[in-house]
This record gives structure tokens, C-alpha cells and sequence, in this order.
């Protein structure tokens, strides 16, 4: 006997992040009507997956080393990729994620509930268009969701003012304002100050997460600054520059993330 069931929605999760495709995993695992085909941990990953297995949906993280989100998208340009949900730490990249007609776009942290909303929605166009129909039409409508959703991420986003430290026994809370750029040491990052530096167990891209990007930009896989503790920029071989702060620390900005300081500083860069 023929059922008459719809087929289940297939999902390609791309993330650099171990522990951020874990939670999709988990948010997905409920869902009947979703089914996870693979997952990548580069945009390259991405790009060779989408071609064999041609998922439904992918739940796209923008920013990764070497080929983020919009790089993989342009890569499959021509291909009639498939469905997207952006995701990312970054409210920023809203402007450029209707730009390619994205169904949704989730800021991390989200919640269930905020999982389930966007997929509701990727279920609603995909089944409209025929699970691989073209969208083409649709896109003023994408558009202006993603114009919304942006507004809404400005106005809900509140991003940390201070970090709990725990040091020798205390407990005391330091502004972020003081921090002058943080380094990964495995687990932990160390966080810089004017006076002192600040062990903390807690990944680079957790605490990139907490911090406004307006104010604080990742320029390394293991780097982030405070942008008003930066004196010069001074290039330096294949793309990448050196970044001076005013204290005289010299970091290195990697090209795979020079375009987070040009999102802050212009085009000049």
C-alpha cells in the first residue's frame, strides 16, 4: 500500500564548531519529518557534500576558516543549491543573508524554540516549492522575513558588559570595556587587560558570542581585539597583516577573517 505521508526534509549541518552541531543533532532528533544526511566542518566539506548527497536544507554556519557560509553558497553558484538557515554569532551578516534569499537566520545563542520557528518555516517553503522547486518569486518575501528577523536580532541581542572571574579564591566581575584582546589556550582563553591578564575556562568562540562585534573582532582562529586598543595595521605577507595595539602587543590578522574588522573599520582595509 502507497503512502500518502510527505518524505522527510534532508538536512546538511555545516559548522566548525563540534559542540554547535551537537545541538542541532539534538534539536533535530525529535523532529519526524527532518532527517540529517551529513555533517561538515568546513565550507569545503560542505561544498562536496551538498554535490553527493543534494540535501533538502542546509543549516549553513556563515563564518568558518578558509570558505564561510556565503563562500560555500558562491561556490554552488549556478548549481540551484538548496534551501538555507543561516547560522552565526553575528547579527551583522543579516544584511547579506537576504541578500541570497536565506529562509532564516539563527544567532547563536538560540533556543529550541527559536530552532523549531525557523525550521517550521524552512518546512513551509520547501513543501510550497516542492522540496527543490524553484524559488524564484519568492524572493521579496524572503527578503523582507530576514529585513524583520534583523530588526528583531538589534532589538532582543544584548550583548555581555562583564565576565564573572574567578581568581585565587574570588569571585569579582570585570568590564568588558577593559578588555584589551583575548587569546585561546585550548579550553581556556586568556583575557588581556591594561593591568593583567585573566585565565577563564571558556572557548574563543563562546565568549565572541558574548561580546558586541561593533566593538570586539575575531582576527584570528585563536585572536580577538578590542578595536579601541588598536594603534596600526601594517600589512604583511599573503593577505595578512600585522595588528598593533597601543600597548605594543603585535597580533596577526589572518586573511580568513579579514573581512570581520572590514565589516567594523569600511572598506578600507
Amino acid at each position: 500500500m502507497t503512502s500518502d505521508a510527505p518524505s522527510r526534509i534532508r538536512v546538511l549541518v555545516v559548522d566548525d564548531e563540534p559542540l554547535a552541531r551537537e545541538k542541532i543533532r539534538e534539536m533535530v532528533k525529535r523532529d519526524a519529518d527532518v532527517e540529517i544526511v551529513g555533517e561538515c566542518s568546513s565550507g569545503a566539506e560542505a561544498v562536496a557534500a551538498v554535490r553527493e548527497t543534494r540535501p533538502d536544507l542546509l543549516l549553513l554556519d556563515v563564518q568558518m576558516p578558509e570558505l564561510g557560509g556565503f563562500e560555500v553558497l558562491q561556490a554552488l553558484d549556478g548549481e540551484h543549491p538548496p534551501a538555507v538557515i543561516f547560522v552565526t554569532a553575528y547579527d551583522q551578516y543579516a544584511v547579506r543573508a537576504f541578500e541570497v534569499h536565506a529562509l532564516d537566520y539563527l544567532l547563536k545563542p538560540f533556543d529550541r524554540e527559536r530552532f523549531e520557528t525557523a525550521m517550521g518555516r524552512a518546512k513551509a517553503h520547501l513543501r510550497a516549492q516542492g522540496r527543490g522547486g524553484d524559488s524564484n518569486g519568492a524572493g521579496t518575501q524572503i527578503d523582507r522575513r530576514i529585513l524583520d528577523l534583523l530588526e528583531e536580532l538589534k532589538a532582543e541581542k544584548r550583548y555581555a558588559e562583564r565576565l564573572v572571574v574567578k581568581d585565587a579564591g574570588r569571585v569579582f566581575f570585570l568590564e568588558t570595556a577593559e578588555i584589551e584582546w583575548v587569546e585561546a589556550e585550548g579550553n581556556y582563553i586568556n583575557v588581556h587587560t591594561q593591568k593583567k591578564s585573566h585565565l577563564l575556562r571558556e572557548t574563543i568562540s563562546g565568549l565572541e558570542a558574548q561580546l558586541d562585534p561593533r566593538k570586539f573582532v575575531r582576527i584570528h582562529r585563536s585572536a580577538i581585539v578590542n578595536i579601541t586598543s588598536v594603534r596600526e595595521l601594517q600589512p604583511w605577507t599573503h593577505g595578512e597583516y600585522h595588528v598593533i595595539l597601543r600597548n605594543g602587543t603585535s597580533l596577526t590578522l589572518s586573511r580568513n577573517y579579514r573581512e570581520n574588522l572590514r565589516n567594523v573599520l569600511g572598506n578600507g582595509l
